[in-house]
Formats: structure tokens, C-alpha cells, sequence
């Protein structure tokens, strides 16, 4: 049996893109070194805020209702 994908709703899509653009300009604040300390300083944050975009759109996607 195969697992059934359903659109997710327009929250947890604006959730996820909401993270995923944190992520995206936390980058490139890291980028342009305006934090002291550069990429190192939010480059791990960077990270984990587009991951967790992803993760709650796959969660969206994956539950049913949610």
C-alpha cells in the first residue's frame, strides 16, 4: 500500500516558507559578514531554520488534515 500525499494547508505552507526564508536571509547576512564572527556566527542557524522549513512542509504533506 502505498503512502497518500495530500496538499498541505495554506498555514503550515506559509509556516514553511516563513522558516525557509529565515533560513535563506540568515545565510546571507552570514554572507556578507554583517554579524561579527561572519558565516560562523549564523551559518548553523542558517541551516537549521531551512531544515525545519522542510520538515514542516513534509509533515504537512505526509499527514492527512494537518
Amino acid at each position: 500500500m502505498a503512502m497518500q500525499l495530500t496538499p498541505p494547508t495554506k498555514n503550515i505552507f506559509h509556516l514553511s516558507v516563513f522558516l525557509a526564508m529565515i533560513g535563506v536571509i540568515l545565510y546571507f547576512l552570514g554572507v556578507f559578514d554583517v554579524f561579527e564572527g561572519g558565516f560562523q556566527a549564523v551559518g548553523h542557524y542558517a541551516f537549521w531554520a531551512s531544515l525545519l522549513g522542510w520538515l514542516v512542509l513534509l509533515i504537512g504533506v505526509s499527514a492527512k488534515g494537518v
